[in-house]
């Protein structure tokens, strides 16, 4: 298993080894003692997957607050995605910042997205599947979202279309408005 850091402080893509043959291949997700060799400690106890139908679906920004945060490991099962993390914990360098990254079924790269960033994801294709491990559980009372197109932000979206969003993601706030109370 590969670790690579990105400009996001604690964002890491995480590259399976894949081991294949005439019968197809076999890959390791998550380990926790390779993970702890990396100094992580993350205890998941939820596993999530979402469908999406339609190129240019765009779930997101999304995040928890405390007490409730969220670390999640992310990877794309079918199709590809352009998946994004935004780093809002007050204080850091890199506030207001993201990162992206093309997540596909093909290449099998994973995006590990630690709690004090929002995290979302557009597809690139029809018939998305995306799975991903969270280190807390969903509590409604914890949510908050930023809309996806915050110009402050400035996320360089890969298609400039009008996406498919969810009722919630169109009336998100911008970060600015937003309920979220990390300190770096």
């Amino acid at each position: 298993m590969k670790f690579t850091p990105t400009e996001l402080e604690g964002v890491l893509i995480v590259e399976p080894a894949v081991f294949g043959d005439h019968r197809g291949w076999f890959m390791e997700t998550f380990s926790e003692a390779k993970f702890q060799e990396q100094g992580l400690k993350l205890d998941f106890v939820q596993d999530n997957q979402s469908f999406s139908a339609t190129k240019g679906t765009l779930r997101g920004l999304h995040y928890q607050i405390n007490p409730k945060a969220q670390s999640k490991l992310v990877r794309c099962t079918k199709g590809a995605i352009f998946d994004v993390a935004v780093d809002i914990r007050h204080g850091s360098p890199s506030y207001g910042k993201w990162f992206g990254i093309e997540l596909t079924a093909d290449n099998k790269k994973q995006l590990l997205i630690p709690k004090g960033f929002a995290h979302g994801f557009m597809t690139l294709t029809d018939d998305v599947e995306v799975q991903y491990k969270c280190d807390e559980l969903y509590a409604p009372e914890c949510d908050g979202g930023i809309l996806w197109n915050d110009p402050e932000i400035g996320i360089e979206w890969p298609m400039h279309i009008q996406p498919v969003l969810s009722v919630k993601d169109e009336k998100a706030p911008l970060l600015k408005e937003s309920k979220h109370n990390f300190v770096y």
